[in-house]
C-alpha cells in the first residue's frame, strides 16, 4: 500500500486524509516517490483551535492547506536510523524543519515522533503528536 492507502487503512488519520483531499494531494502522495511523511493523528489537528481544519478545507483556502500539508513531507525515504540530533530537512513546501533527539524522544521541531518507520510501497510514514506549520 502508498502512504494514502496506509493512512486510510490505519484509522487514525481521517483529518489527515480529508485535508490531503481537499488539497488534492492524494494522486501526489500516491505517486513513486519515495516520500516520508511527518503524519499528525487526529488529535494533533483537533488540538489546533476552533475553526482551523474546517477553515483549512475550503476551497479559497487550498494553497494555505497546500503549504502547511507539502510542510509535514520531505523527499526521499528517511527512516529514523537516518535521523541525528540537531539535522535540518528542507521540505517539499520550502522550509526547514529541525530534528531533535533528547531524552530518549524524537523531536520534528516541537511534534513528537510517536511511531517510527511505517513503511509503505512509496516510502515511509512517522506519526506524530501536533501539526507543525511553516514559518
Amino acid at each position: 500500500m502508498n502512504i494514502v492507502e496506509t493512512a486510510v487503512a490505519n484509522g487514525a488519520f481521517n483529518t489527515l486524509v480529508a485535508a490531503v483531499k481537499a488539497a488534492e494531494l492524494v494522486e501526489t502522495l500516491s505517486g513513486e516517490g519515495p516520500f516520508t511523511v511527518f503524519a499528525p493523528l487526529d488529535e494533533a489537528f483537533a488540538a489546533l483551535p476552533a475553526g482551523t481544519v474546517e477553515s483549512l478545507v475550503q476551497p479559497e483556502n487550498k494553497d494555505q492547506l497546500t503549504s502547511i500539508l507539502t510542510y509535514h513531507v520531505v523527499a526521499g525515504k528517511v527512516m529514523s536510523g537516518d535521523l541525528s540530533d540537531g539535522m535540518t530537512a528542507t521540505t517539499v513546501q520550502g522550509g526547514d524543519i529541525t530534528i531533535t533527539l533528547a531524552d530518549g524522544k524524537v523531536m520534528i521541531n516541537d511534534a513528537e515522533v510517536l511511531t517510527a518507520d511505517v513503511e509503505t510501497d512509496n516510502g515511509v510514514i512517522h506519526v506524530i503528536s501536533k501539526v507543525i506549520m511553516p514559518a
